[in-house]
């Protein structure tokens, strides 16, 4: 069973302006699937904020994913890939090649996507859009490589088929 984090980075949700739709949308779709979540949490767009989350629930033993919803555009308060990288030791880029080409063949926005995928220790940490329906669009594109991925970067010695 893996075990996930779902960090959601808002200004408005972190003050209680507006509520968090996206995080507990992913709860919700991950549960689905067999997927344990840990913890879940709202930030605001705040690099360092961000990052000691990250680091925080990364390198607990029981987190084998991170997903943040928020923070992946263009905009300028938009810091969650910074803070993302800053905390990882391997980036993953075709997680996020994967989730933007998926995303290309619905909106054109997709391009604007900065979000990153990488490991810190042994927890893979993946940047998702924002909105609801971007979020789990991108997640599904994705999900079905996860549970190979954390089992290679938790040492799993066995040959790739």
């Amino acid at each position: 069973m893996l075990h996930a984090a779902i960090v959601t980075v808002s200004d408005r949700s972190s003050q209680g302006v507006r509520p968090d739709a996206s995080g507990p949308l992913l709860q919700e779709w991950l549960q689905a699937r067999g997927v344990n979540i840990v913890e879940i949490l709202i930030t605001p767009d705040e690099v360092d904020e961000i990052s000691q989350a990250l680091i925080r629930l990364s390198d607990r033993d029981q987190t084998d994913l991170v997903f943040t919803t928020g923070g992946t555009g263009v905009a300028p308060r938009d810091v969650t890939p910074e803070a993302t990288v800053a905390v990882c030791d391997r980036l993953v880029p075709g997680i996020a090649e994967a989730m933007r080409a998926a995303s290309l063949e619905k909106t054109p926005h997709a391009v604007l996507s900065r979000a990153v995928a990488g490991i810190r220790s042994r927890t893979l940490i993946i940047n998702l859009p924002g909105s609801p329906k971007g979020a789990l669009e991108n997640l599904e594109a994705v999900f079905n490589a996860l549970e190979h991925a954390v089992a290679k970067i938790q040492g799993d010695p066995s040959d790739c088929a």
